[in-house]
C-alpha cells in the first residue's frame, strides 16, 4: 500500500495495531526520549503523543521503528522484495525476448511515478501561513541529558545546487539557537555541505526549505545514499508508486512536498560567522562533540491545519534509524552486486551503527576474491566509511550471526586473514586518533585455516572487563590472560559493560577500536582492546560521552508509567 501524506499512514498503523496514543500530557525535554527509547529497545509501537507541554502540535515517534512498520511504510511485506524488484530492473535478460520483454511492462510502467511534479498552486502544507516565526512553538525533543538544547531530528532539507538548479533532500539534524534559527549540521562529506560551498564561492546566500512529516517513502528516500545527479524524489516516487507532488514555498525558489505537515523556509549565509552546534546524543550511542556549522534563519513557517510534528530519537541501538539502514542494505543490495558480481548477501548489523561494520558473503571464484571484495566496498561512495569488513563464504547466512561467529572462529588465520586499510571514516567515528581519517579492518573468513586443520588450536573466545586506570591498562590485562590462556579471540571492554550482553560487546567493539592502534597478537592469538582510550595512548580530541538518561528522569517515568496506558 502507498502513503499520501503521513495522516494515512497513521491511519494504516493504527489499523494493524502498530501504533499506540498517550493522552496524558508529556514533556518534550527528555521524557518522550525515556519513553519511546523503553519502546523501541522492547520492539513496541509507533507512539503518538497528543498533549505536549507547552506546544499545540501532537508528535508522532518511532513510526519506522521495526522491520514490519519499515516494510509497511514502503508499501511491501519485506523489505527483501525492494530488492528483488530492483533485481528485475538490472536482469537484462528480461528485455532480450518479446514475451519476457511483455511481462515486463507492469515493472516498466512503475518507473513513470519517479518524474516529480511541480506546482504553483498551494499545497496542504501551506494551508496556514506564519511570517512571524517562533520555533519555540514547535514541540522540538531535547533528547539527551548532556544534548546542547532542542534538536530538530527528522527534517528533510532541500537545497539548490547554484549551477545545475538541481534540488536535493538530506537529513540534517537542526539545533534551536532561538526563536528564529538553528543550526545546520551537513558534514563535510554531505550533498548539502557541497551546494553550501557553491554559494559561498560565489557570496550569496543559499535559499534552504525544511520539510517535517512527510509519508514514510520520502523521508525514507532523503536518507538514501544516491549518487547527487539523481534526485531523491525520483526514489520516493518509484517506492510510493505515485509521483511526488512538489509546491513552490512561499518566500523562496525551494520547491517541497505538498502534503508534508510543516515546512520551514529560509536561507543560510555563507558570509556570517559558523554557529557552535552540539554537542547531541547521537546514532552512535555516543554524545557527537560541539563543532561549528552554518546558521539557518527561518523567515517563514507554514503547515496543514492540523499539523503533525514527526520526530524520532537516535542512540545505543537498536533505534528507529536502525530500521531505516536496514532498509538501505535491502534496496541498494542488487546495485552492490553489479559491482561486486562474487557478492552474495550483505548483513549492517544494529550494533554496527551503519557504517562501523559490514558483513558480506561472496563466491570465492578465484585467489583474493575476500580482497578484492573489501577494496570494492572500501571504493565505493559512503561504503568508504565501513570500520570492520568481515568476508564469509556464500555458504553462511550472514544474517545469523552465530554462523558469522563460527566462521570467524574457525576460518582466520593471523598470518593471512587480516588486513588494514588506512582511508577516510565517518565524521561521526570517534576511536580514530585524529578526525575523519584512520585505520579499517578487513577480516577474511572465507577458507578454513590451516592451524585448524591440524586442530591445533580450539577456536574460541573470552570477553574481559577492566576498571581502567591508566593508559595501556586494557593492554595489560590483555597481554596478562592471553600469556595464559588458548582463547584464541580475546576482547577487553571497560567493566561497566556486562560481558554476557553480546550485543552491547560487539557495540563496543565496532565503535570503541581503531585496527592499527588496538589490535594486538600474543602468542598466535588475537586480541581486541575496545575500552575507552585516553589521551596519552594517541588521541588527538576529546572522547565522547556514552549516552545515558537521567536516574531523575527514569524515575519519573516509572512513577508516571501507567499514565501512559502503552501497555
Amino acid at each position: 500500500m502507498s502513503y499520501k501524506d503521513l495522516h494515512t499512514f497513521i491511519a494504516e498503523l493504527e489499523k494493524h495495531g502498530e501504533l499506540k496514543r498517550v493522552s496524558a500530557e508529556v514533556s518534550s525535554e527528555l521524557e518522550i526520549t525515556e519513553i519511546t527509547d523503553r519502546i523501541s529497545k522492547a520492539h513496541g509501537p509507533a507512539l503518538f503523543f497528543e498533549k505536549v507541554k507547552d506546544s499545540s502540535y501532537p508528535v508522532l515517534i518511532n513510526a519506522m521503528g521495526s522491520y514490519h512498520r519499515m516494510s509497511m511504510g514502503l508499501g511491501v511485506r519485506e523489505l527483501d522484495e525492494l530488492g528483488a524488484m530492483i533485481s528485475e530492473y538490472l536482469d537484462l535478460s528480461n528485455y532480450l525476448s518479446f514475451g519476457r520483454l511483455i511481462k515486463s511492462i507492469p515493472r516498466l510502467l512503475r518507473l513513470l511515478y519517479v518524474f516529480p511534479s511541480r506546482s504553483r498552486r498551494k499545497g496542504k502544507c501551506q494551508e496556514v501561513i506564519e511570517r512571524e516565526v517562533d520555533l519555540t512553538t514547535l514541540p522540538v525533543l531535547q533528547c539527551w541529558p548532556e544534548d546542547a538544547g532542542k534538536f530538530v531530528t527528522l527534517p528533510l532539507v532541500y537545497t539548490k545546487d547554484l549551477k545545475t538548479k538541481r534540488q536535493n533532500v538530506g537529513m540534517y539534524r537542526m539545533q534551536i539557537l532561538d526563536k528564529t534559527s538553528t543550526g545546520m549540521h551537513w558534514h563535510k562529506h554531505k550533498d548539502g555541505s557541497e551546494i553550501y560551498k557553491g554559494y559561498q564561492e560565489r557570496n550569496q546566500k543559499m535559499p534552504v526549505s525544511v520539510a517535517l512529516g512527510c509519508d514514510p517513502s520520502i523521508t525514507y528516500a532523503s536518507t538514501a545514499p544516491l549518487p547527487p545527479m539523481i534526485d531523491e524524489m525520483m526514489l520516493a516516487g518509484w517506492l510510493r508508486k505515485s509521483r511526488v507532488k512538489m509546491v513552490k514555498c512561499i518566500t523562496n525558489d525551494i520547491y517541497v512536498p505538498g502534503n508534508a505537515e510543516i515546512i520551514l523556509e529560509g536561507y543560510v549565509d555563507p558570509n556570517e560567522e559558523l554557529v557552535l552546534e552540539g554537542p547531541f546524543g547521537d546514532h552512535t550511542g555516543y554524545y557527537s562533540l560541539a563543532d561549528y556549522y552554518p546558521r539557518f534563519h527561518v523567515t517563514c513557517i507554514t503547515h496543514r491545519k492540523n499539523a503533525i510534528y514527526p520526530a524520532t530519537v537516535v542512540g545505543k541501538p537498536p533505534m528507529e534509524d536502525c530500521y531505516m539502514a536496514k532498509a538501505t542494505e535491502r534496496i541498494f543490495l542488487p546495485i552492490l552486486r553489479m559491482i561486486i558480481p562474487e557478492l552474495v548477501d550483505i548483513n549492517l548489523p544494529l550494533e554496527g551503527v551503519f557504517h562501523n561494520c559490514a558483513i558480506v558473503s561472496i563466491k570465492t571464484n578465484f585467489p583474493g576474491s575476500a580482497i578484492k571484495t573489501m577494496n570494492s566496498i572500501w571504493g565505493m561512495g559512503q561504503m568508504m566509511y565501513t570500520k570492520l569488513i568481515i568476508v564469509v563464504n556464500d555458504s553462511v547466512n550472514v544474517q545469523d550471526l552465530s554462523q558469522v561467529l563460527d566462521a570467524v572462529l574457525y576460518n582466520v588465520d593471523l598470518k593471512s586473514s587480516l588486513f588494514i586499510s588506512e582511508g577516510p571514516l565517518d565524521a561521526l567515528d570517534h576511536s580514530s586518533n585524529r578526525a575523519l581519517f584512520g585505520n579499517r579492518l578487513g577480516v577474511d573468513a572465507t577458507s578454513l585455516c590451516e592451524r585448524n586443520l591440524n586442530n591445533e588450536l580450539i577456536p574460541c573466545y573470552h570477553i574481559l572487563t577492566v576498571n581502567k586506570q591508566r593508559p595501556g591498562h586494557g593492554r595489560e590485562v590483555l597481554d596478562e590472560y592471553m600469556i595464559c590462556h588458548p582463547d584464541k579471540f580475546v576482547i577487553v571492554v571497560d567493566d561497566e559493560v556486562d560481558p554476557q550482553d553480546l550485543s552491547t560487546v560487539m557495540w563496543k567493539v565496532f565503535n570503541n577500536i581503531d585496527a592499527k592502534r588496538d589490535l594486538f597478537i600474543v602468542e598466535g592469538k588475537i586480541g581486541i582492546d575496545a575500552t575507552r582510550k585516553w589521551r596519552e595512548e594517541g588521541l588527538t580530541r576529546d572522547w565522547p560521552n556514552d549516552i545515558t538518561m537521567t536516574q531523575q528522569m527514569k524515575h519519573q517515568v516509572d512513577e508516571r508509567w501507567n499514565d501512559y496506558d502503552i501497555d
